[in-house]
């Protein structure tokens, strides 16, 4: 960890801005979230930025333009190609994931492109999944901007701190715990975050049934049509 986090910290200024900015528009526009995940970017301009080697500031504008605009390409792709898009074969394996969210984009709208900027998988293709759905595109903007910035601003500064507390604690007592409590440190996030997943399908999934009992099934919060 300590080797990376040092080559992180050595790669030139413009090089960090210009990965990062590419990182977070390809996630959304061309699914590279399937691979290297967007927060995984951000972080890591957060990271650097605590070093001094970048301006914070700069990395949350563009991490976050980079989110608004990538998903708006996504859109578009979407609207433009979305059978075909469903056809790919890098799908195949999450084809069961791709229907979940579909179904949560049909039930929840506007508020499914908020949400899903918080999880991966969603991340990737809610996009794609709006534009194919012809979700109005001054609707998906608003719930897009709305994430990308809540997104984009969080996991950023997240990262800042993160960096700036393992400087302090690696000087005050030394690299070894430093990492080790680093390591903690994520692995608290990663399980806060599989459990609020697990909890949100779990809730996905019991809509269905009440939404039955009141004889009713949600509508769909999708507009027709495609804006300016």
């Amino acid at each position: 960890m300590s080797g990376l986090v040092d080559r992180i910290l050595n790669l030139d200024p413009t090089l960090v801005y210009v990965a990062v900015t590419l990182l977070v528009f390809a996630e959304d526009a061309i699914f590279v979230g399937f691979v290297i995940p967007g927060e995984t970017a951000a972080l890591i301009g957060g990271v650097v930025a605590s070093h001094g080697r970048v301006q914070l500031w700069l990395v949350v504008v563009l991490v976050v333009a980079a989110a608004i605009v990538g998903d708006s390409v996504g859109y578009e792709i979407g609207r433009r190609i979305g059978p075909r898009i469903l056809r790919l074969r890098i799908l195949d394996k999450r084809r069961r994931r791709l229907d979940d969210a579909q179904a949560f984009l049909r039930r929840r709208g506007g508020t499914a492109v908020f949400l899903g900027r918080f999880v991966a998988f969603f991340r990737a293709v809610m996009p794609a999944l709006a534009g194919i759905s012809r979700m109005h595109y001054r609707r998906f903007l608003a719930f897009n901007a709305s994430g990308g910035l809540v997104w984009g601003v969080g996991f950023v500064v997240l990262g800042f701190v993160a960096g700036d507390s393992y400087q302090r604690i690696e000087d005050t007592v030394g690299r070894g715990l430093a990492i080790g409590i680093v390591a903690v440190v994520v692995v608290v996030i990663v399980v806060w975050r599989l459990r609020r997943h697990f909890a949100e399908k779990r809730a996905d999934a019991a809509e269905p049934a009440r939404s039955s009992k009141g004889g009713q099934e949600a509508q769909p919060e999708l507009d027709d049509g495609h804006g300016a």
